[in-house]
């Protein structure tokens, strides 16, 4: 029993030691990685120590035979040999390479090494897609300012790649994060800010490899308002200048002047701006412009200029008084463009033109010219002035003659005036005088403001003193006579109501009692001559 016992010693020992050395292989099990057509070797073990035959087999379900380094043995697949003797060399390897592989050493095959082998495919091409975008002739693309935008990246790979989107500007950059295969994301209400490049890498963690697509994207947008045309003539130039402005968008339109009616073209830029003859010119010649834009509208935006003769306008005549200062004004109206404005003498021919100086003064307000002419002369100044307007379309002209005349003594004709209305004054009042005496009765009365109430108070205080004069006549006489008595109470009235009238102020009444006035002066001078005569 002692030396069987012993005899199964050695064989289970041999047993662990086997087992030892599959784990050990195991653990030791290289990883080698390679990719879909390209070329891979595997090693087998310690290349640095003693070698033996060396066999390579493929581990599946089952124990295949690959080659061996007994030249007896011929190889599987021409794809497989060995290197140095040992190791496995695999030309245009395919995925279905992936897997374990075994190499014996020794006439026994007692060393063997264990070698796992994975293939990675890819990431051959990515696969970009940006919706809402237009493309540029240079491969950028654009899209419009306020618009949706949806972003996809998508990428084939063994195993799944990882794929990531960033965005770059010249002061930033930013990740939108990472996903398997395919990664996603959408930007709303697209603004300028976030024009740049969008990049989109697709990455073989097994492999390392990794392949990127960046695409750059604009963000564009029309002008908020519409085109503007305008017409000039540059200075010192002999041509008329057509300019055309559409301003506020991104990236600048472009123009096209045409001429009307009929769509000639006459010049097409991204200026917008002409240059024509002035020959080819004429009053109401129209011409159109038409700016476009990227990204609108289809039918572009338009403008239209037409090119208008001047009209002149100013005062026919000036006056001027020596040693003054006169100013002639000129207006000129529908010119388009604008006219220049000359101001000439017209002294003989050809006419003078004007220019400012110390004896002439010239100011322009927009299409509105003063010639001011200083310290006027009649031999120098006197005359025919023109004021002439010219434009690609025409010239008009007007001529306003200056008449310069001595000063006025201006206070001898007040003076004058003055004693004439005052000499017509007394005149007046001298003929008042003479044929309306009454009027300065009636005047004086009322300067001392004197009533109907005073002047009865004075007439009765005179009635009484009559009274008592007719009582003592009447005492003296014996036998009264009562027809002289009524004449006298006539007369007493009569009296009363002529002052009445005088004093108040009555033309009629008191005309008519100073006709009575005289009869009762007859009648008193009548009465005395009776008196006297002898009974």
């Amino acid at each position: 029993m002692a030396a069987g016992g012993r005899a199964r010693e050695p064989r289970v020992l041999l047993c662990l030691g086997a087992l030892l050395a599959r784990w050990v292989a195991a653990g030791l099990e290289a990883v080698v990685v390679g990719e879909v057509h390209e070329n891979v070797t595997l090693h087998c073990g310690d290349t640095s120590g003693p070698r033996g035959p060396v066999t390579w087999y493929r581990n599946d379900s089952e124990t295949v035979f690959l080659l061996s380094s007994d030249p007896s043995l011929r190889p599987v697949e021409p794809r497989f040999s060995l290197v140095n003797g040992s190791s496995l060399h695999i030309g245009a390897l395919g995925l279905q390479d992936e897997g374990g592989y075994t190499c014996h050493q020794g006439l026994n095959g007692t060393r063997r090494f264990s070698v796992q082998l994975k293939v990675a495919s890819g990431p051959d091409q990515i696969e970009v897609n940006i919706s809402a975008t237009g493309w540029l002739p240079n491969g950028t693309r654009y899209t419009t300012r306020g618009s949706q935008v949806d972003f996809s990246c998508s990428s084939g790979s063994q195993p799944p790649p990882v794929v990531e989107w960033s965005f770059r500007t010249p002061s930033i950059s930013e990740s939108f994060g990472k996903n398997l295969s395919v990664n996603c994301f959408t930007l709303l209400l697209m603004s300028p800010n976030l024009q740049g490049n969008y990049t989109c890498v697709a990455k073989n963690l097994l492999s390392g490899r990794q392949r990127e697509v960046t695409t750059e994207l604009l963000v564009y947008w029309p002008p908020p308002s519409v085109p503007r045309c305008s017409a000039e003539i540059p200075s010192g130039s002999l041509a008329l200048q057509l300019m055309c402005r559409w301003e506020g968008g991104y990236p600048h339109p472009t123009f096209l002047w045409t001429e009307e009616p009929g769509g000639a073209v006459v010049g097409k830029s991204e200026l917008g701006v002409e240059l024509l003859n002035l020959s080819q010119l004429s009053d109401g010649k129209t011409f159109k412009c038409v700016g476009s834009h990227i990204v609108g509208p289809e039918s572009g935006a338009s403008c239209v200029v037409q090119i208008r003769g001047p009209s002149v306008l100013s005062e026919p005549m000036k006056t001027c008084f020596v040693g003054g200062n006169v100013t002639l004004t000129c207006q000129v109206t529908g010119a388009y463009p604008f006219a220049k404005i000359q101001w000439l003498r017209n002294l003989s021919q050809p006419k003078v033109v004007i220019h400012p100086d110390s004896h002439y003064l010239i100011t322009q307000n927009g299409q509105s010219s003063t010639l001011t002419v200083q310290n006027c002369s009649r031999d120098l100044d006197e005359g025919y002035y023109v004021c002439r307007a010219e434009n690609p379309a025409g010239v008009r002209a007007v001529d306003i003659w200056l008449s310069v005349k001595e000063p006025l003594n201006i206070g001898g004709i007040v003076g004058t005036i003055v004693s004439l209305l005052l000499l017509g004054l007394a005149l007046v009042l001298g003929l008042i005088l003479y044929y309306s005496p009454m009027f300065c009765w009636k005047v004086g009365s009322t300067f001392r403001g004197q009533d109907r109430g005073d002047v009865m108070v004075l007439v009765d205080s005179e009635e009484e003193e009559e009274e008592e004069e007719d009582a003592a006549a009447e005492e003296e006489e014996e036998e009264p006579n009562e027809t002289e008595e009524l004449p006298k109470e006539r007369h007493k009235h009569g009296h009363i109501h002529r002052v009445t009238a005088l004093v108040n102020g009555n033309l009629e009444q008191m005309g008519n009692g100073l006709r009575d006035l005289q009869d009762d002066i007859s009648e008193q001078e009548s009465d005395i001559v009776q008196d006297d005569r002898p009974v």
